[in-house]
């Protein structure tokens, strides 16, 4: 039931809609950088591993930052549902193009969110953005960082254990 506090909100139902879905994505994010996580532990890439499970957290952080202001603003957040998650790869670099790949898929939400929302003059909404989209710069820099370092060292002789070391030095692993 709502009450009249509740129904008082400047969230328009278009915008609640949207931070529903981001919700959603930054949930699944979430739950395959855990998957990420697992395999790189049974691979033996335990600092890599590490790396994922951090980001696996912020994900989550992010989705519960998007919770609060949708609470805060008098919305209605739903928790998400998460499904399809992989959980197993081919190899090293398949799993950093993925991970590159959703990085990329957050930012362009968030891009189409913040113009969705200035067309509809939800300017609270677009100030919140930026906080996710200055957040982006960085997520991006580092997936693509690591695709680098996977590149740079390669797989011969012991290059999986420097990659190991050198992915997780970004995380502080």
């Amino acid at each position: 039931m709502k009450t009249l506090l509740r129904m008082k909100t400047s969230l328009q139902e278009s915008v609640q809609n949207m931070l529903n879905e981001q919700m959603t994505m930054e949930a699944h994010s979430s739950a395959v950088y855990l998957g990420m996580s697992s395999w790189c532990h049974e691979q033996g890439l335990i600092k890599t591993g590490e790396y994922f499970k951090k980001q696996s957290a912020e994900e989550r952080e992010h989705m519960l930052r998007i919770f609060d202001y949708m609470i805060d603003m008098g919305g209605r957040a739903i928790s998400p549902t998460v499904s399809d998650v992989q959980n197993d790869f081919t190899d090293l670099k398949s799993l950093l193009e993925l991970y590159l790949e959703m990085e990329i898929k957050i930012t362009e939400s968030f891009n189409k969110m913040t113009g969705a929302c200035i067309k509809v003059n939800d300017f609270q909404t677009v100030k919140f953005f930026e906080w996710f989209l200055n957040e982006q710069i960085e997520e991006e820099d580092n997936a693509r960082r690591t695709l680098e370092i996977y590149e740079l060292i390669g797989t011969e002789l012991d290059g999986l254990f420097k990659i190991d070391h050198q992915i997780g030095e970004l995380a502080g692993a």
